[in-house]
């Protein structure tokens, strides 16, 4: 067989392995995304692998690239690919996507064990200015009085704005001479 025609082999068993999987990924024909571990893990991580012309009987090109990845360390990415490289050489000339995948599942606490999450400084600073900006318009925005109510306002209170005393009286004399007071018994 020719390389082609494994990659299209290949192709066609990863199609019907992971039809619906929400973990994996077809870029394209020859380049496939991975998510190993669910999306609120923190110790999952992306795999971007790319075959080339010859594959299976060369390499397939690994990487950790994704954004998703970004939290993770230098350190870890590279023991993750140095881990997948060793696995590769021992598969090599054969289809090993799935083999890949799987090892990588079954190993994930393994290669994320070292795994401390990295705080970017980007994501850092756009949070700050969001949580900046949302306070700014909490304090922006006040209760809006109509032009009637302000005058309302305004010819109920003083010039120190406070109400003057006894500005509620003519409703409690309403009140008590609908109800009637303690004579009618």
């Amino acid at each position: 067989m020719t390389a082609n025609e494994d990659q299209e082999m290949e192709l066609e068993a990863l199609r019907s392995i992971y039809e619906g999987d929400e973990g994996f990924k077809e870029v394209s024909p020859v380049s496939f995304q991975f998510r190993i571990g669910g999306l609120e893990d923190t110790k999952a991580f992306i795999l971007d692998i790319t075959w080339p012309e010859t594959y299976p009987d060369t390499a397939p090109q690994i990487s950790l690239d994704a954004f998703f990845n970004n939290r993770i360390s230098v350190e870890t990415k590279q023991l993750i690919l140095s881990k997948l490289e060793q696995q590769v050489e021992a598969n090599l000339g054969t289809a090993m996507m799935y083999t890949l995948f799987e090892w990588a599942k079954d190993n994930q606490e393994a290669l994320m064990e070292n795994h401390k999450p990295v705080m970017s400084t980007a994501s850092t600073s756009s949070s700050e200015v969001t949580n900046t900006i949302s306070t700014a318009k909490k304090k922006e925005k006040k209760e809006q009085l109509t032009k009637a109510q302000k005058r309302r306002i305004i010819n109920r209170t003083d010039n120190k704005g406070e109400l003057p005393r006894g500005w509620n009286w003519v409703d409690v004399i309403k009140h008590l001479s609908k109800t009637g007071g303690k004579d009618d018994d």
